[in-house]
């Protein structure tokens, strides 16, 4: 083994061919205060391997330890790096390239999605072939769905808290290979899970669909200082890990930060990128706790060196790149704060949306600049900066965002004290499904009002994966940690999942058949001087004085183009009678009871509806 100028250690194995298993040990300094951690006792995974194989969590023998070095060999209780087949046939197939101002979103765990589907064969349920199945590639084409973006793709750990309660990281938000498709979803088992992703990729590029995949850079499951040693840590967890002069700094709420001021480690991070464009074939990434990757002595800087290799990366130029703006450090919440090229996952716009349609005062005129495009936030990228959502992976369901008014994470084993305390959840009529057929009819009612919103927004669209068809946790809002049926899209029949689905279809067909939702640059949010666009109430066009009502529950908007668009919004709890503009104007779609009357529509308690008029 030799180490080149630039600190690297490279090492040339004759033999090691197709299906050969290794790990790394190191042998070196042992001094925790200074981040080293090198004891060739253990067992190391190569971050750079392209599949691993073998044990997927903690096991005792794996501890870091911040004493002396532990003694004792872990290799029986780790994975390992396997050399594959790099041969792949992409049949000609090409990356759809779908425009930012037609995509819409499809957020998905791949286990979770393919579990329970019926038409699924059983051996590839819970797997990327599974994925690739026409079953499911017509549910998502159904939906208008152009880009699926998968929970983190790449081989996770599961944490020591988790195994010792019989839990996994389903989620994956625990990377230690960021070249490999994780193992759990290969239904011919490790040796085969770059060939099986590369499948899945290709079909879905057959069918127009993008893959979009959420990436980890911002920790590790090593956890705190004395976590087990799996892989960074052990090779060099001085130079991988951010440090102060007060020790290793944590702004991810997981024990740990990587680096990437360092040059080694934004070189990981880049190769990584790379490989999974080129080599997976994947088009974008969604950054977890993006400020993280972006922190300069503590501090989140827009000129970061992260931001600086992506932007100048030829293999990257062409990808869609999405941050999550937020981190828990010092000024985290960075929504808006990121640069040309980049969308950012919209919490304000789930946030004030929630608000409206759960019927809290005050929420309209916030309400107008997200259906705008967030122009407050995103000025000078426009409204496809902004990736609106109403649920994802992160929070209650949206169909428990109306059913629990509290959390109950209990399953998780952390005391109910994991997720989020307050959403603008609302349990209408009761706590749970145990309500009556009213109440259930409100909720669907709710639920098909917040998705025709989020249809009908300016923006690019994210829906969770089973929203469109009722999915529940049973008010777990963190079910991070569970791979069962409790987290599962239920394929069986059922009047909400049937009814839901259908009108999900029905709202995303509407977007794509009317320009006015989607494109657009001028919408401010603002009471409008722009004649194309005409903020309105039920009596009419609003004035400054009607943004200032509180109590003022109702928001219509006229788009102009080729064929007007009104889009009308009730969130009262009677029906509004509105006053319509000039024009014969012909009901598109609405979550509940609408008509024309006239030169009036009528729309039935917290309804949302859409109608045209020809020009």
């Amino acid at each position: 083994m030799a180490r080149g100028p630039r600190g690297c250690w490279t090492v040339h194995v004759a033999g090691a061919g197709v299906g050969t298993s290794y790990g790394y040990r190191a042998d070196g300094p042992w001094h925790p205060p200074t981040g080293r951690f090198h004891n060739p006792a253990k067992l190391l995974v190569d971050p750079y391997a392209r599949a691993i194989a073998g044990p997927s969590g903690w096991h005792r023998a794996c501890e870091g330890g911040q004493g002396t070095p532990d003694p004792t060999d872990d290799a029986a209780h780790k994975p390992r790096g396997l050399v594959v087949d790099d041969a792949f046939d992409w049949q000609g197939v090409a990356p759809p390239r779908t425009p930012w101002a037609d995509t819409v979103i499809y957020e998905a765990q791949v286990r979770a999605v393919t579990a329970g589907h019926a038409d699924v064969p059983e051996q590839l349920r819970g797997t990327w072939l599974g994925l690739a199945q026409p079953a499911v590639i017509e549910h998502l084409q159904a939906l208008g769905v152009t880009a699926i973006e998968l929970l983190p793709p790449m081989q996770a750990w599961n944490e020591q808290h988790l195994v010792e309660q019989g839990l996994v990281n389903a989620w994956g938000y625990g990377t230690i290979g960021w070249f490999a498709p994780d193992s759990r979803f290969a239904a011919g088992g490790p040796g085969e899970s770059v060939r099986e992703f590369r499948t899945m990729v290709r079909e879905l590029h057959r069918a127009g669909i993008e893959v979009l995949i959420d990436v980890v850079f911002n920790h590790t499951p090593e956890g705190r200082v004395g976590g087990p040693l799996v892989s960074l840590r052990g090779l060099d967890g001085a130079s991988y890990y951010a440090s102060n002069d007060d020790g290793p700094v944590d702004f991810t709420g997981c024990g740990n930060t990587l680096d990437l001021q360092h040059p080694r480690v934004l070189q990981l991070v880049m190769d990584s990128l790379r490989w999974w464009v080129q080599g997976l074939g994947v088009d974008g990434f969604r950054f977890d706790l993006a400020p993280a990757l972006a922190r300069v002595d503590g501090c989140f800087d827009p000129g970061a060196a992260f931001f600086a290799a992506v932007e100048q990366d030829p293999v990257l130029a062409g990808v869609k790149l999405i941050a999550e703006p937020w981190d828990i450090g010092p000024g985290g919440y960075q929504l808006g704060h990121f640069g040309p090229g980049w969308a950012e996952w919209n919490g304000d716009f789930r946030d004030v949306v929630r608000r409206f349609w759960q019927g809290e005062r005050g929420a309209v005129p916030a309400l107008a600049t997200r259906l705008a495009g967030s122009q407050d936030l995103f000025a000078g990228r426009g409204p496809l900066a902004s990736v609106n959502f109403i649920a994802c992976h992160d929070g209650f369901t949206l169909r428990d965002l109306l059913s629990y008014s509290r959390k109950r994470n209990h399953a998780n084993g952390e005391a109910n004290r994991d997720g989020r305390n307050f959403e603008h959840q609302r349990a209408w009529g009761g706590e749970g499904d145990d309500v009556g057929d009213e109440t259930l009819g409100q909720r669907q009612r709710l639920a098909r009002s917040l998705l025709l919103t989020l249809a009908c927004a300016r923006g690019v669209p994210l829906l969770s994966h089973g929203d469109e068809r009722g999915r529940t946790q049973r008010g777990n809002n963190n079910a991070y940690c569970h791979a069962d049926e409790r987290v599962e899209l239920d394929w069986g029949e059922g009047s909400w999942a049937d009814a839901m689905q259908e009108f999900t279809q029905q709202a995303f067909a509407l977007r794509r058949a009317l320009p006015p939702l989607r494109l657009g640059e001028h919408l401010t949010g603002e009471p409008p001087e722009d004649p194309d666009a005409v903020w309105l109430g039920p009596a009419g066009p609003l004035t400054g004085s009607d943004w200032s009502d509180r109590d003022r529950k109702a928001l219509g908007l006229r788009l102009a183009g080729a064929e007007p668009v009104l889009v009308l919004l009730n969130a009262n709890e009677e029906p509004t009678l509105w006053s319509l503009p000039d024009g014969t104007w012909t009901l598109r779609l609405a979550s509940g009871p609408a008509e024309v009357r006239g030169r009036s529509a009528h729309l039935g308690a917290q309804t949302a509806a859409v109608f045209t008029a020809a020009r």
